[in-house]
């Protein structure tokens, strides 16, 4: 079975996301900062009859992103990291006026930084794999001015550009940056809580990588808008 690593896997996309291949037949290596609820995401897959490994930790800590490869290899080959896990930096997000330096720094860390820590963990197994495939969970706030958003938009921005530079020093690779748009997730109750408002559930967005896995088009920026709509 192919194995995937997924980051920021107990609720939200990255659960749904979870299940999504695990009805599909892979083995899943599940990382989220929060043991029982990252314990509950993995025991609601036991139905699907794959192996799932959650780990609980910080995708910040060089030690943890070891376990999760290491965990991986265990499995059998690894064929796709998907790097979900987030950090707004202020909650409820501020204007940058306001933003505390180090919450800047720590989303920089978390949607950044760890994510390309964790792409060159796992790369001599991605490279290994028939179809190794990395997917960057983007946002808009990558490419609009959102006022609030300046903090959390500038590391998402960083995580495209290194999934646009990885895809092209990755030949064999896909390297996809998927921007999954407006959804009614805790980060994003988190950051503007005060906004009640209806919004899509993270499983109506899964459609749009399951086609990109199916179809493999070249490694780049996604939109699951566009991704979803009829061919």
């Amino acid at each position: 079975m192919p194995v995937a690593i997924i980051t920021g896997a107990s609720k939200g996309l990255g659960r749904a996301l979870a299940a999504a291949l695990a009805q599909r037949g892979w083995d899943l290596v599940l990382d989220a900062r929060t043991d029982r609820v990252l314990r509950e995401a993995a025991q609601a897959l036991e139905p699907y009859g794959t192996k799932v490994v959650p780990l609980p930790g910080d995708v910040t800590d060089a030690g943890h992103r070891a376990d999760l490869v290491s965990a991986a290899r265990g499995l059998g080959t690894l064929e796709l990291l998907v790097c979900n896990a987030s950090a707004l930096g202020a909650e409820p997000l501020v204007r940058l006026a306001e933003l505390p330096l180090e919450g800047l720094r720590t989303a920089l860390e978390t949607n950044a930084v760890s994510a390309l820590g964790l792409v060159q963990e796992a790369l001599p197994l991605l490279r290994a794999g028939e179809h190794g495939t990395v997917v960057a969970v983007s946002s808009d706030a990558a490419v609009g001015a959102y006022g609030t958003w300046g903090g959390y938009g500038a590391s998402k921005a960083a995580l495209d550009l290194l999934a646009a530079v990885l895809g092209v020093e990755e030949p064999g690779l896909r390297v996809w940056a998927v921007d999954p748009g407006d959804m009614g997730t805790d980060l994003y109750a988190a950051a503007v809580p005060d906004d009640d408002g209806p919004r899509p559930a993270p499983d109506t967005v899964v459609p749009a990588f399951l086609r990109l896995l199916d179809e493999r088009p070249a490694s780049g920026r996604y939109t699951a808008s566009a991704l979803l709509e009829v061919r």
